[in-house]
């Protein structure tokens, strides 16, 4: 939906199962225009759609692209954004650390990528500004050395002169946004600073990059890594980095007492990784690379256990866990903040709590039209204090 200060808002259709086009559209036709009726009817709507590199090869075939741009143009809804992160299947299956294959080092994530700007050159509206987001190049267990570091940043430059090239021809504003992840290649603002440095050290003049690829921040993700918003975002864009999109998530977060420890077993399912980040006082950050890695640790070391465990599983954004569990919404909060005193930094917001499949029943709100639903509600109300929604 369009928002004061040419700001859109929408929320990933990736909670929808859907690995082919035809998969995807139902999802559309059978959540997202239901979520639609509640939360903005009558008003032009925007789709944060989520494609897997199959629907991808599916949309590009001529036919399908017409008769998708006359499905949104009949249902008064645009597409401004794509979730390029996951390549394959998404759902019911096991993802882990499957999410993050295959990485930029491969021409595989490259023509991946281009693909899916080529078809948001077309459904883009005239005018409008749109992003894709990906991985953090790729993941700190895939062994990533000089060489393939190399790579990636041959990769993103390729994708980077793609990306202008449709501009050029189109005249949209399009940009790629890299999404920092829990023990993604970089996960902390620190570590953003740091890779786009080193690209910068390989390609010195090369400073239209910065015009097209930047950075997808996902407050889930910087909440983990104990990072506070407002620090983390001017320091972000004061480095010069592209804000291309704000993902609004929320993560648990727990005091690791026994009956805690015992209850986040419950969260423990086999699709998704859910990296766990312990805090301890000033000392350096303890990273596991999934629930079970930190409760093994536990059992272990059951004295050594630090203050606080925050944990990469998302959180619907208007519930409040229960039973000594807490989120991360102060994190989301502080960057709704930061958004108010910089308008203007970041257009692409988009509502990504992906896990409703692994949910425990006592964070679901009904089906999953009443929990987008009420999601809307909730991000709507709290940007309306601040100035940013009408």
């Amino acid at each position: 939906m369009h928002l004061p200060h040419g700001i859109h808002l929408g929320y990933c259709t990736n909670i929808h199962r859907g690995e082919t086009f035809e998969e995807t559209w139902r999802g559309l036709r059978d959540y997202t225009l239901k979520v639609r009726e509640r939360v903005a009817p009558g008003q032009p709507y925007g789709i944060g759609l989520r494609l897997s590199e199959q629907a991808a090869r599916d949309l590009s075939a001529p036919c399908m692209m017409a008769e998708f741009q006359e499905w949104l143009e009949a249902n008064n809804c645009y597409v401004f954004t794509i979730n390029g992160f996951p390549y394959g299947s998404f759902h019911g299956t096991r993802v882990k650390e499957q999410v993050f294959k295959p990485d930029w080092t491969t021409k595989e994530r490259l023509d991946y990528t281009c693909l899916l700007f080529d078809l948001l050159a077309k459904l883009l509206p005239k005018g409008m500004s749109g992003s894709v987001s990906t991985l953090p190049g790729s993941h700190k267990e895939f062994g990533i050395g000089e060489d393939e570091l190399n790579a990636i940043f041959d990769n993103l430059k390729a994708c980077s002169e793609h990306i202008q090239r449709l501009c050029d021809e189109t005249g949209h504003d399009l940009h790629l946004g890299l999404e920092p992840e829990p023990l993604g290649l970089f996960e902390t603002s620190g570590e953003t600073l740091k890779f786009f440095g080193l690209y910068l050290d390989r390609y010195p003049k090369d400073l239209n990059f910065f015009k097209r690829v930047g950075l997808n921040y996902d407050c889930c993700h910087l909440a983990v890594e104990f990072e506070e918003a407002k620090e983390a975002l001017d320091r972000i864009t004061g480095a010069g980095i592209r804000l291309s999109k704000l993902h609004l998530s929320s993560a648990l977060s727990l005091q690791p007492t026994k009956e805690n420890l015992e209850r986040l077993r419950g969260y423990d399912e086999p699709v998704y990784f859910h990296q766990v980040v312990v805090k301890e006082g000033e000392a350096p950050l303890r990273r596991f690379r999934d629930i079970p890695n930190a409760l093994e640790m536990a059992a272990q070391s059951p004295h050594d256990l630090g203050d606080e465990w925050r944990v990469h599983f998302h959180i619907p954004l208007h519930a409040e866990p229960s039973g000594g569990f807490r989120d991360t919404k102060d994190h989301l909060l502080g960057a709704l903040d930061w958004l108010q005193a910089n308008p203007t930094k970041c257009q692409h917001l988009e509502m990504e709590t992906y896990t409703w499949e692994v949910l425990p029943e006592g964070l679901r709100t009904g089906d999953v039209v009443d929990q987008l639903s009420a999601e809307y509600a909730w991000t709507l109300g709290e940007m309306k204090k601040r100035g940013l929604a009408a």
